[in-house]
């Protein structure tokens, strides 16, 4: 059974800082690319950032040089640092597990975090 299991998600205000985390089972995590989407309500799903195997790493216009991922494969997780929080960031996190090509599709899903940012 794959489970991917997001936790650091809550209340924050403007200009904060919260870390993410997503500890997977169930899958070889070393096979995987890892990426993080957000979904905000009213809003299309969007890709934050994604982590290849070898540690490669890309992000959206949106959070670039704000957000930083990351992966431990001696702990089967993966995390989202995320600094300068905006109002704008308030979503659903997700995490997930997919292909390791120049397209990032998302094979598992977590259930999702929240984040709130607001004063």
């Amino acid at each position: 059974q794959v489970q991917l299991v997001e936790s650091g998600g809550g209340l924050v205000q403007p200009g904060g800082s919260l870390r993410l985390s997503c500890t997977v089972s169930g899958i070889i995590f070393t096979h995987y690319a890892m990426g993080w989407y957000r979904q905000a309500p009213g809003k299309q799903r969007e890709l934050v950032a994604r982590i290849t195997r070898a540690g490669s790493t890309n992000y959206a216009d949106s959070v670039a040089g704000r957000f930083t991922i990351s992966r431990d494969s001696a702990k089967n997780t993966v995390y989202l640092q995320m600094n300068s929080l905006k109002p704008d960031d308030t979503a659903v996190y997700y995490c997930t597990a997919g292909s390791d090509n120049l397209a990032y599709v998302a094979d598992y899903w977590g259930q999702g975090t929240q984040v709130t940012v607001s004063s």
